[in-house]
């Protein structure tokens, strides 16, 4: 299947249908300060996102460089993503099946896909649920961060003419 892309006005409730794949409009490369920054205030110290210098002596040589955290890997994706599927979000419901597949490293592009799992009526008329796939792409076409997530969206027939 082709992935479409959303990037519109047209991201309500009823936009989204079961085995839709969407192509968002925006990559990010991502920086020294994304993974120094943000994983020194969470105090994630590992040699891997640290230590250039251990990095490059690893005996097994895995990477022989620093390695991003995922945890910036995947908030990159879903704020790549979040222009289409969370502009009419009311709730965050879930965030699960989280998969980290292959190293992002200073200086690779993230860029973002979005797969439309399930779309279900919720207990109030205004608004229903519908469940994504988030898929992260390195400039190399590498899948690097995969992510389920489920949102209460608000419905157009409710709120689009305001």
């Amino acid at each position: 299947m082709k992935p479409s892309q959303l990037t519109s006005a047209d991201n309500y409730y009823e936009d989204f249908e079961p085995g839709q794949l969407i192509r968002h409009a925006r990559g990010k490369t991502v920086t020294e300060m994304d993974n120094v920054l943000i994983t020194n205030l969470v105090m994630n110290t590992a040699d891997g996102h640290f230590n250039e210098d251990a990095m490059k002596k690893d005996a097994k040589g895995i990477f022989a460089q620093r390695v991003v955290f995922g945890g910036i890997n995947l908030a990159m994706v879903l704020g790549l993503a979040a222009q289409d599927t969370a502009e009419q979000c009311l709730r965050e419901l879930a965030l699960d099946k989280i998969r980290l597949s292959h190293p992002v490293f200073h200086g690779d592009t993230l860029y973002a896909f979005s797969e439309v799992l399930a779309r279900e009526d919720a207990e109030q008329a205004d608004a229903g649920v519908v469940r994504f796939r988030h898929y992260g792409v390195n400039q190399d076409g590498k899948l690097c961060v995969e992510a389920e997530r489920s949102v209460l969206l608000k419905r157009k027939s409710h709120w689009g003419d305001r």
